[in-house]
């Protein structure tokens, strides 16, 4: 399931292609399958060595085109140890809502995109998140948690303070919003609840199966209620 557009960030063999907050992999795995030079970077070690066997996987199955290289790398998105314009494309999917100094963050992902470069950042979309913090203090309220709830724009402006030039937005993953919200409503721990088990195997259902009727639906509702708003930069020469 992948809430950025590949083809807006134009990866292809031998992009340099930086995962920030990379978690379980579904980004890096694309990117992967392109032929970039990805690295999958994160604090979390265990996931980590789960998408370091992925990448293991993959080469295996024939599934990575000549050139491509997938590696993992343990670290803070406060201090990334790679020099200035050091990729291509730096994406930061669904993880600047849990960092408290966004804007420290958010210049250490300007500084290592090389001039032309792309940078794409996701986060929760604003009233589909309002409702799930209305619902539930248990969604946002813990350790690592959700600490703020973006508006595009003013995310928008904090990109742009720090150097780059906006260039696209669009929302994801309407079908997703119901599912958090009823998870919120009965207990985001309750996963045996009959309504929530339903709603997921019908996410689970569409991601394999891909009807034309729920992909219609998805995208006629994104920009109402998309869980996710993705936001495209790119930086000056």
């Amino acid at each position: 399931m992948l809430t950025v557009d590949f083809d807006r960030l134009r990866v292809g063999r031998g992009t340099k292609f930086i995962d920030v907050g990379a978690g379980a992999g579904r980004h890096s795995y694309e990117a992967l399958r392109r032929g970039a030079d990805v690295i999958a970077f994160d604090l979390d070690e265990v996931e980590l060595k789960a998408v370091d066997d992925m990448f293991g996987a993959m080469e295996l199955e024939g599934e990575i085109p000549p050139g491509g290289r997938g590696q993992v790398e343990v670290g803070n998105i406060l201090d990334i140890p790679h020099p200035d314009g050091s990729f291509d494309v730096v994406l930061a999917s669904e993880i600047l809502e849990h960092v408290p100094e966004d804007v420290q963050a958010i210049s250490e992902l300007v500084r290592i995109l090389a001039p032309g470069g792309t940078l794409a950042v996701t986060v929760p979309a604003w009233f589909p998140e309002w409702v799930c913090w209305a619902l539930s203090d248990e969604y946002h309220a813990n350790e690592g948690g959700h600490i703020r709830i973006y508006k595009a724009d003013e995310l928008q402006a904090k990109l742009e303070d720090a150097g780059l030039e906006f260039t696209h937005k669009h929302h994801a993953h309407a079908l997703h919003s119901p599912f958090w919200w009823l998870k919120c409503a009965v207990g985001v721990e309750q996963d045996q609840n009959p309504a929530v088990k339903a709603y997921h195997q019908l996410l689970v259902w569409d991601m394999m199966k891909a009807p034309k009727l729920t992909r219609w639906s998805e995208k006629a509702l994104n920009p109402l209620i998309g869980k996710s708003v993705a936001l495209y930069f790119r930086k000056p020469f």
